[in-house]
């Protein structure tokens, strides 16, 4: 089975009600692939809410545990609750202003399946890291210690994000797009027995100007979109590229 494609927008900490008109705009071009939005948590139960059919809603992170004294934080089951049936985990800005590690995100995916949420894993390099060589080692350690036991195609999608490619307006060549999805593919096919059928997100300055380019790309079933995510006017196009791929 070939894996399902999925546009996905991450709002970050943007948006407010007013920003609901957008999914409404976006609706009309939202055949032929998944499409998901994850708002701000203040923003996921509205959006469950006002969502057309065929739009999903989901959190940008969640807490390891159901419940308890964590103040700020925000349970798997709560974003459950509130309407959403995805949740992003180990971002690299969760990586990098929460130190969060690769343990931390698998505990949140785990999370994310008990609750019955689909778990958006994301990895990505440095451009220390990618300048050094090692790119694909560290892309092979993130999903080995970042991809729980009980991960499937059903439950758990990979977004691939270099992180200096985040909101620079870089972006990596098709070639090492390329390079890093095949890896991927390979390393959850040789670990799962349906890693084969793993939707693989692409993620790093997305736009409207290079999304057919990108989705062309082997392996590349889809994104994880920020900034270009926000307005229907720019998301629309990228979701009717992938689903002219």
């Amino acid at each position: 089975m070939a894996p399902r494609k999925l546009a996905a927008g991450n709002w970050k900490m943007n948006g407010t009600r007013a920003a609901l008109a957008e999914i409404a705009a976006l609706a009309p071009q939202a055949g032929g692939v998944d499409v998901l939005i994850c708002p701000p948590a203040t923003l996921v139960a509205p959006m469950a809410e006002a969502a057309p059919k065929g739009i999903a809603v989901g959190g940008q992170d969640c807490h390891a545990e159901a419940s308890g004294a964590h103040t700020g934080d925000i349970a798997a089951e709560q974003l459950r609750d509130a309407g959403a049936s995805h949740v992003i985990v180990g971002h690299s800005e969760r990586r990098t202003d929460h130190a969060e590690t690769d343990a931390q995100v698998a505990a949140k995916a785990t999370a994310a399946h008990r609750a019955g949420l689909v778990a958006v894993i994301c990895v990505g390099e440095t451009e220390a890291q990618r300048d050094a060589g090692e790119t694909l080692a560290v892309i092979a350690a993130q999903l080995a210690g970042s991809v729980p036991e009980g991960a499937t195609a059903a439950n758990t999608v990979i977004a691939y994000e270099p992180v200096w490619a985040i909101g620079t307006g870089r972006t990596p060549t098709v070639e090492q797009i390329a390079e890093v999805h095949a890896a991927m593919r390979q390393a959850l096919a040789n670990r799962l027995a349906d890693g084969a059928e793993m939707t693989l997100l692409y993620g790093g300055s997305v736009k409207p100007g290079n999304a057919a380019e990108i989705f062309a790309i082997a392996n590349v079933d889809g994104a994880l979109v920020g900034g270009a995510s926000l307005k229907a006017a720019d998301f629309g196009p990228i979701v009717a590229a992938l689903a002219a791929a």
